[in-house]
């Protein structure tokens, strides 16, 4: 009997990793109204509580990213999943908006932080014609966590309330989770690869984090990747509130921000197909202006079908975006470091999580509309194509003739 390929596994595991891991992040919006009842919050604090967990996330992919390189992924995902699993059971007995800060939002920043770049890094060395694929099958677990996570968070609290809907979700994560984090592995010669030799890490072919941070192409993908997050989660935090402002109920809410999850998992599966044709950087740069493109279309509608199309599309184009960006890194710069470099890149996507969302609901607890900072995050994304373009010219002249 053939043997089973143990780099697909990986995949596997990376995949229900990234599920649970932004399925208990991305299931916010079920509780997002249940929080505002319990707690008598604004719209800018409670979504104040999702900002800072995606802040931690993104800014400690760089400390996950260097203890996998050093420890290796397996370690460090298992250390995510605990922190995830406590952040949801603490949740669950939490008195005050407050105490959400210190459970919810620490305790999922940290797990999906210690969870996300170590599984994405771990794909990157097992592949090399199929890596675009591989990883964006890896990272469709983040968009089918997106998708199921908040629903059946929903039917949860709409069964046993917010606080058992919790606990229910974190006993998900501890077997789910728990089972992944045992299977992660980043060394194909440990399972016989063909053609794999064991090798010291810091003899891999590529770049270190040091080289890689004084390269002028890092800093361009930075700035783009920080631009571009401002309006990325907006949607993500406030389409549900937005929906019930027009007319909808609570689920069909949480139902269009389920819709962005199924558009991403379409996106991570067929950008590789994109980025064959076009290149990676330029499917980059075009998932960014459909990124913007989206964003102004949502100014606009009220519609629940336009508002479903729009939730589809911007998930394809969100999607797109987070598989390209590990294999870009990977192209960069190599397999020595990649780990370390994906998660310092991701601290810039942080930062503009940790602006966005908070701004919206600020800006709608004061004038009582969304439209100008989704517009201003379109506008973001649009510049952040402008940076993209400059790497692009920058690698094209780098290239041997």
């Amino acid at each position: 009997m053939r043997r089973v390929f143990y780099g697909w596994v990986v995949v596997a595991a990376a995949f229900t990793l990234m599920f649970v891991g932004f399925g208990a992040a991305y299931s916010f919006a079920a509780f997002f109204a249940a929080f505002q009842s319990e707690f008598s919050a604004s719209r800018g604090h409670v979504s104040l509580l999702f900002s800072v967990s995606a802040f931690l996330w993104f800014s400690l992919g760089a400390p996950g990213g260097l203890l996998a390189d050093r420890l290796g992924p397996r370690r460090v995902a298992l250390a995510g999943v605990a922190c995830l699993v406590a952040a949801l059971a603490f949740a669950s007995i939490a008195r005050s908006i407050e105490a959400l800060y210190l459970t919810y939002s620490v305790g999922i920043g940290v797990g999906v932080g210690l969870t996300y770049v170590p599984s994405v890094g771990a794909v990157q060395p097992w592949f090399t014609r199929n890596r675009a694929f591989a990883s964006g099958l890896a990272v469709a677990g983040i968009g089918a966590g997106n998708f199921l996570v908040p629903l059946l968070a929903t039917w949860f609290i709409g069964l046993f309330g917010w606080r058992s809907a919790y606990q229910a979700l974190a006993l998900l994560v501890l077997v789910l989770g728990g089972s992944a984090a045992l299977a992660i592995d980043d060394d194909p010669a440990r399972h016989g690869a063909p053609g794999a030799a064991r090798t010291e890490r810091r003899s891999l072919p590529g770049a270190t984090l040091g080289e890689a941070l004084r390269s002028r192409s890092f800093w361009l993908l930075y700035v783009a990747g920080t631009l571009a997050c401002v309006g990325l989660f907006v949607p993500m935090v406030h389409l549900a509130s937005y929906a019930q402002d027009a007319g909808y109920s609570r689920a069909e809410g949480v139902a269009l921000v389920s819709l962005i999850g199924l558009g991403s998992l379409a996106g991570r599966f067929t950008i590789g197909a994109v980025a064959d044709r076009l290149g990676r950087l330029p499917s980059l740069a075009l998932m960014y202006v459909g990124l913007g493109a989206m964003l102004v279309v949502w100014s606009l509608s009220t519609a629940y079908s336009m508002l479903a199309l729009f939730a589809l599309l911007f998930g394809a184009f969100y999607g797109g975006f987070v598989a390209l960006s590990p294999t870009i890194v990977m192209d960069l710069y190599g397999a020595r470091a990649v780990s370390g470099i994906i998660g310092v890149l991701y601290t810039g996507p942080g930062i503009g999580t940790l602006v966005g969302p908070p701004l919206a609901g600020a800006a709608f607890d004061a004038f009582g509309s969304y439209r100008a900072p989704i517009l201003a995050g379109a506008a973001l994304s649009f510049v952040a194509v402008a940076f993209v373009l400059a790497l692009i010219r920058r690698t094209r002249a780098a290239a041997p003739a």
